[in-house]
């Protein structure tokens, strides 16, 4: 095993060093302390899960709560009033409230309507790839990996095309913004702004519905009725928010981890049939959602011999799950041709009633992305290959994900 000087305090302050490779860490955790209580930045006392079994039954277990409602004080003093506004939605409710919204949100955001977006999904992986230069470096974040979900949850949404700068840059600041006063100002700021254009967007959507994912919303309904206004726009953002971060970092981890695996590479491109599979084996081996979203305790309650006090936050490290070697076999080790049937029982996009409904999506942009990238540029290569790998160094382990990737190109292949 890894050696760590102070795996909870280097978790709890999320250190440079732990954003950078959490693995040591959560290893450590695993066998010394699978239940870890911690005092994260935002300063509320939180339990972390680290063992695959624990983390799997905690994603369904009743007695920890998503309802932020429940929790309303410790969730205003992680992320304030503002993050309230938005946050009417399916991931923070619990039965029945959530059975509602997600079978709503599901019957218009179904695999039918994802998998029509393929060809289009395809077109916009050749002109992003056209546009980048072949000869110099290029990052390929923001060339390539953040634009193309943007593009496509944009348009799946019915964003129009002169307001998707402003809506990227404000859910940027959702995602990266920390815990100082500043920091906080700039979150709220974003948040309204948020909040702003999605009210005036979905009023445009009743008065005029397209093709499109908010107008089929301003239109779902059941027997209890149409989804509310708060409803609607927290659904909006979190469509838009959880639709593109998650893979634009997964797209990033995985270009990253195929260009530093380069038997895996070569592999895919020898079998690109093996892309399915590569995808369900990055998602386990470097996912981009870490943790899943806060649950807190609605009683006291103990977990692999920890008790968890009523009141508490809990939060579940999926992408350690992912790394326990009571589930895989030797899981610090990339495989994209490791069984399917084991790779599918990755927890990356989490488990039960919560599973990602966009899961579907992810899966897509990044099969299609890989397979682009990879099929047009064979000889793509990291553009400085001695260079540590710049990670994002976030308050907390929600997301992992990259800062840049810098690559070059080289000539198209046929």
């Amino acid at each position: 095993m890894t050696t760590v000087n102070d795996p909870v305090a280097e978790v709890s302050r999320c250190t440079p060093e732990f954003r950078r490779n959490p693995y040591p860490v959560y290893e450590h955790l695993r066998d010394t302390a699978p239940v870890c209580p911690m005092r994260p930045p935002h300063g509320i006392d939180t339990y972390l899960i680290t063992r695959y079994e624990d983390a799997r039954a905690a994603l369904t277990d009743p007695r920890l709560s998503k309802d932020m409602y429940g929790a309303l004080e410790a969730y205003r003093r992680i992320f304030g009033d503002s993050s309230v506004a938005l946050d009417d939605h399916m991931l923070n409710a619990d039965p029945p409230k959530h059975t509602r919204l997600r079978k709503l949100v599901g019957s218009t955001f179904t695999p039918r309507r994802v998998e029509s977006l393929r060809p289009h999904i395809e077109e916009v992986v050749r002109s992003l790839l056209d546009d980048c230069p072949t000869r110099e470096p290029v990052d390929l974040l923001p060339a390539f990996a953040f634009p193309l979900p943007i593009i496509v949850i944009c348009e799946l949404l019915g964003v129009p095309l002169k307001d998707r700068a402003d809506v990227q840059t404000w859910s940027t600041t959702v995602a990266h913004t920390g815990f100082g006063k500043e920091a906080k100002q700039a979150h709220q700021r974003a948040e309204e702004s948020l909040h702003a254009y999605f009210t005036e967007l979905l009023a445009r959507k009743r008065g005029r519905p397209g093709d499109d994912l908010l107008s089929a919303l301003t239109e779902a309904r059941d027997e209890e009725g149409p989804l509310t206004e708060h409803q609607l726009v927290s659904t909006a953002f979190l469509l838009m928010f959880a639709g593109h971060k998650t893979a634009a970092y997964l797209i990033g981890n995985s270009v990253h981890q195929l260009l530093t695996h380069p038997d895996q590479l070569r592999a895919v491109k020898e079998n690109p049939e093996l892309i399915g599979q590569a995808v369900e084996e990055m998602l386990r081996y470097d996912g981009s959602v870490e943790s899943a979203t806060f649950r807190y305790a609605n009683e006291d309650l103990e977990i692999a011999g920890t008790r968890i006090p009523k009141g508490a936050l809990v939060q579940i490290a999926l992408n350690s799950a992912n790394r326990d070697p009571l589930r895989f076999d030797e899981p610090d080790v990339l495989d994209v041709t490791r069984p399917s049937n084991t790779q599918s029982a990755h927890l990356g996009f989490g488990h039960g009633t919560h599973y990602c409904l966009g899961a579907p999506l992810a899966r897509l942009e990044t099969q299609l992305a890989l397979t682009g990238l990879f099929g047009r540029f064979p000889g793509v290569a990291l553009a400085d290959p001695a260079r540590e790998a710049a990670w994002l160094e976030v308050p907390f382990p929600a997301f992992r994900g990259l800062t840049e990737l810098p690559v070059v190109l080289g000539p198209a292949g046929r």
